[in-house]
């Protein structure tokens, strides 16, 4: 046999290379079978290995007209690789409404369930002669008693909750959250730091504990509940958060020199008591987010029934009239999930039921207009023999 003869070739004259076709195509150099391949690899690279008999089949052809498509053994293929994507985005969907929904009626549910009673009272008690001047008599002295009567509409569990609800009042002010001294309410070697609390930082010369805007203007309005001549009694004990006791107040630091200036800007405190045991401060210190907002006064240890009336004796001091406030007085239980709120159950049930609502319009697209899984016609270059 010559030497110099040409080494046979398997390729027969007229047939297709496919290392040819592959060198000559003008479509993208990643491909569909490296893609297959690097999804396939990702469980190996955790080191979890299929059995052989659950990799897929994948076979990649190359035809005469330039076209490619790859195929997967159904017999064989990871259902993973062969659920479609639709059917994919409709599971999640669906499943998120599943969660979802239930978690919404849940939470509708158990705010239902909480009895909540709001009674306004910043201007029914102010008498009518000094409605037209409500600064004046507020900031006036004298007695500033006033009654309400409420009426029970549906039975109240005990412990039942009293707050008071501020409405306008921007707890959130830059300067107002500044005006304190965490220092200074923690120890009682740090009374003179001061520097952060003006103006309400010293009175005659000597530092004010707490000092600072935010316990300056400390709520005072007073309240006391009695149900057919019988006082209901009230624990304001345990109605701050216990980190704030333990770790924000300390418990040998005492009110000093506080609310002795000219201008007296809210409730006042007993200076035999430490900081750390005096919960109405240590509630209204922790500062609201939003200007409407209520604060834990205290607890009613009773049971109330239908129809029970509750007379609220309260000393109405609190001036929120100069920047057209409101007080309300709120009695509330509480509920698994806390007081009342609808938003929780209502956002749950909004997500939950869009989801929905989109897996069912997937569903009938796809039942209409199915698209097959691994179509090449969807390809760019199958779709524009042309592109380069």
């Amino acid at each position: 046999m010559n030497s110099n003869t040409p080494p046979s070739t398997s390729v027969a004259a007229g047939s297709v290379d496919p290392s040819a076709a592959r060198r000559n195509s003008k479509r993208p150099k990643c491909n569909l079978l490296s893609l297959a391949h690097c999804i396939s690899a990702i469980p190996r690279f955790f080191g979890f290995r299929f059995p052989e008999k659950m990799m897929p089949d994948l076979r990649f052809t190359v035809h005469p007209a330039g076209t490619s498509s790859l195929q997967a053994n159904s017999d064989t293929a990871m259902g993973l690789i062969q659920l479609p994507l639709s059917v994919q985005v409709i599971s999640a969907f669906l499943l998120v409404s599943i969660v979802f929904i239930p978690i919404g009626v849940a939470s509708l549910l158990a705010s239902h369930d909480v009895v909540e009673i709001v009674d306004r009272y910043d201007t029914a008690c102010i008498p009518d002669s000094a409605r037209n001047d409500k600064v004046n008599y507020i900031q006036s002295p004298g007695n500033k008693t006033c009654t309400r009567n409420i009426t029970v509409t549906k039975h109240m569990k005990k412990p039942i909750y009293v707050y008071y609800q501020l409405d306008n009042f921007y707890q959130n002010h830059r300067r107002y959250v500044k005006s304190r001294s965490d220092a200074q309410l923690r120890s009682n070697g740090s009374a003179d730091d001061v520097s952060s609390c003006e103006p309400e930082d010293k009175s005659n010369g000597q530092p004010i504990v707490p000092c600072g805007l935010i316990a300056w203007s400390l709520f005072n309005d007073t309240y006391d509940f009695s149900r057919n001549g019988q006082q209901l009694s009230l624990n304001k004990k345990g109605i701050s958060w216990k980190s704030d006791r333990e770790h924000k107040f300390g418990k040998n630091v005492f009110p000093r020199n506080f609310q002795n200036g000219s201008l007296i800007g809210g409730g006042s405190l007993t200076d035999s008591l430490p900081l750390s045991e005096q919960e109405d401060l240590i509630v209204w210190m922790r500062t609201a987010a939003l200007p409407t907002f209520r604060k834990l006064y205290g607890k009613i240890e009773d049971d109330l029934q239908v129809n029970d009336v509750v007379m609220v004796t309260l000393e109405n001091r609190y001036n929120t009239y100069s920047f057209n406030g409101k007080k309300k007085l709120v009695l509330s239980t509480a509920s698994w999930l806390g007081g009342k709120n609808d938003f929780l159950g209502i956002a749950y049930l909004t997500v939950g039921g869009l989801c929905f609502f989109l897996a069912m319009v997937f569903t009938v697209v796809y039942l209409v207009k199915p698209r097959k899984l691994g179509d090449p016609s969807y390809l760019s270059w199958n779709r524009n023999p042309g592109w380069h």
